[in-house]
């Protein structure tokens, strides 16, 4: 199995274990915290699905339909993992707030501390695998679905508080756990979700990286001058066009020469995927 699925299908079978356990301890001891973080566990699974899908398609080469390849599915798909996110949230959030005006309230035990305990320390171990593999490929997708673990991490220690004060005396203690688990999940997925509408419609980099992308061109022998600089993302991936000048001096082979080094230079920054380089000649163009 490649890389890239590992992480993911740690994810699903892992969330599985966790949903079960937490949704049904939730239900024996009537607590809606368990409850909504067995079901944000459960959203895990989906979106984990969801993700190994967007990576199968992205991971597809170019075709007829889609010339320069599938890599904007990976954004697409992880901008669905952050609505799905937003589902949980709102879900979550309106269930806690019903508690809290009801005055609903539970008898906290050992048994459901340490179940929480058990998903923080799972939780945390599959985010740091996910964004350790989404990082080293730069996928955006193993990212999101790291992130959403993140949330996971820090609702079950929302949750773990909020028992923990319900056993001691704090009458809204398991409510006002899922109702920050609700704010924690919100704030993951608006964080997914605008990242990856960039990506999608094609927002150009930083400043600095343009600079980068220009330095790198500067860089080989004979280019004089660098100018009409574009990049824009196609999925996490930038596409790079510029033009560069040469010595009016120089052969047609050699000016190609130059060309084909400049491209190779900026393909190998790890934010680019392809570059597409201009020859003009210096003072023909000025």
């Amino acid at each position: 199995m490649e890389e890239v699925y590992r992480p993911l299908m740690v994810s699903i079978f892992g969330n599985i274990f966790l949903a079960i356990l937490k949704v049904s301890v939730g239900f024996l001891y009537s607590s809606l915290a368990l409850i909504s973080d067995g079901i944000h566990s459960l959203s895990d699974v989906v979106t984990s699905v969801v993700g190994y899908l967007g990576v199968k398609i992205s991971s597809k080469p170019a075709d007829k339909t889609h010339p320069f390849g599938h890599s904007r599915f990976e954004p697409l798909f992880a901008f669905f993992i952050g609505m799905a996110l937003f589902l949980v949230a709102y879900e979550v959030g309106r269930d806690a707030l019903k508690r809290i005006f009801a005055g609903y309230t539970i008898e906290v035990n050992s048994i459901m501390l340490a179940i929480v305990v058990l998903s923080i320390v799972s939780k945390e171990a599959m985010t740091q695998y996910s964004l350790r593999i989404g990082r080293k490929l730069n996928n955006q997708i193993l990212i999101a679905d790291a992130y959403h673990h993140r949330s996971d991490v820090l609702s079950s220690i929302a949750v773990f508080v909020g028992l923990l004060l319900q056993r001691f005396g704090f009458t809204y203690g398991d409510a006002l756990a899922g109702l920050i688990v609700a704010l924690l999940v919100g704030k993951a997925a608006v964080e997914i979700v605008f990242k990856n509408v960039n990506y999608l419609t094609g927002t150009s980099p930083p400043f600095e990286l343009c600079e980068k992308i220009k330095e790198a061109a500067l860089g080989v022998e004979g280019v004089v001058g660098v100018h009409d600089l574009r990049a824009h993302h196609v999925g996490p991936k930038l596409h790079v066009e510029l033009h560069i000048e040469v010595p009016p001096h120089i052969t047609l082979k050699e000016a190609h020469d130059i060309s084909e080094e400049v491209k190779r230079r900026i393909e190998k920054i790890d934010e680019v995927e392809v570059a597409f380089v201009h020859v003009d000649i210096k003072g023909i163009t000025e």
